[in-house]
């Protein structure tokens, strides 16, 4: 079994549980009926995909139709592919019908388990709340540590290395040359004239 395939049988089985609990989810797997769904790790060979049925996704590790989607990221992120902004976070990337994974991507939030009440009956409910209240903490800074990242680089590469212009230097570079533009198209219009003149 590869790592794909050990980390969204699980998954598969949970979700689909939740789509026979879930009236919306189930709504939606009747719509995506016959859809196929590729399932891609970023930077590897692996792959999965799911066959969307009337009331349920079908997990299979080899395909040979043409999928409806592509959907390409890390483990980790498709792991998380059922959270609300994986898609708009850009941890995911999404090809192919957009209709379809749009469907998709709403029926992964209907049918998304509740972890804490996933991990409650394997641990308790204390300890599931303790580590889902750990597990949202350590989301938050992860958040908060990328966007801070960002901005620094951001800064490095434009105020220290300057290997990137800033954003006014675009806007300044971007109206000279709009400017000259122009230029250029009034003395076109001025040789124009001068050489329809007797």
């Amino acid at each position: 079994m590869n790592p794909l395939e050990a980390l969204l049988q699980p998954i598969a089985r949970v979700l689909n549980r939740n789509i026979r609990e879930s009236t919306r989810a189930s709504e939606l797997c009747e719509r995506l009926d016959g859809k196929l769904i590729a399932i891609r790790v970023r930077d590897t060979a692996l792959s999965a995909w799911f066959e969307v049925g009337r009331d349920a996704l079908y997990l299979t590790m080899n395909h040979d139709g043409d999928p409806d989607v592509v959907i390409t990221g890390s483990l980790v992120a498709l792991a998380l592919m059922a959270g609300e902004d994986s898609i708009r976070d850009g941890s995911l990337d999404l090809t192919g019908d957009a209709a379809t994974a749009q469907a998709f991507q709403q029926l992964l939030t209907h049918a998304r388990p509740d972890i804490e009440e996933e991990l409650s009956g394997v641990i308790g409910d204390t300890a599931a709340h303790g580590l889902g209240e750990f597990a949202r903490a350590v989301s938050q800074w992860a958040r908060q540590t990328s966007s801070i990242m960002g901005e620094n680089i951001r800064e490095y590469l434009q105020e220290e290395s300057r290997d990137v212009p800033s954003r006014y230097e675009v806007e300044r570079f971007s109206k000279r040359v709009n400017e000259l533009r122009d230029d250029v198209d009034r003395l076109a219009a001025r040789i124009s004239r001068l050489g329809n003149t007797p």
